[in-house]
């Protein structure tokens, strides 16, 4: 049965913020924990492939792959896909950024099938996913909270 996750959690920021921050692939190295690199390979209009390197797990192995991302601001919304699929059948991706009370929500969503031959099953991954989304959402808030606190800190007080 393919997998799907859904997280989510809410940043104290504007949404504009943290859709910038979280937008900022380049960025992406300093803003996740787990990758160490981020190689954009092509942009074609709001659409940008890249390749996202992982720092190396427990046995050694360094993970790398191609995804493609579109952000729309208007709606903002993300939909990104993996294009060198490695060990999963598919893999697609949908974030939703929602102004709610006291900041932003950012919701994730991801629905994928392991292949065959992969190394890990559905039912793994989506326990793997879900334990590292919530690890990863909360390294997000942190820092752009943190960006956020140091941003109003240096604005001039209005007068």
């Amino acid at each position: 049965m393919p997998g799907h996750t859904e997280n989510e959690i809410t940043v104290k920021a504007p949404l504009d913020l943290v859709w910038d921050i979280t937008n900022d692939l380049e960025n992406w190295p300093q803003l996740f924990s787990e990758y160490a690199s981020v190689e954009v390979l092509d942009r074609q209009g709001d659409t940008t492939t890249f390749r996202l390197t992982m720092h190396p797990d427990d046995n050694g192995k360094v993970w790398s792959w191609v995804s493609e991302r579109t952000p729309d601001k208007e709606s903002r919304t993300v939909r990104a896909r993996r294009v060198e699929t490695g060990p999963f059948a598919h893999m697609n991706i949908h974030w939703e950024y929602t102004e709610v009370p006291g900041g932003t929500r950012m919701h994730w969503r991801q629905d994928f099938a392991m292949k065959p031959d992969a190394p890990v099953d559905d039912a793994w991954m989506t326990d793997n996913i879900n334990r590292n989304s919530k690890v990863q959402l909360a390294l997000i808030r942190d820092k752009i909270e943190q960006r956020d606190r140091e941003r109003r800190a240096a604005a001039p007080a209005a007068g």
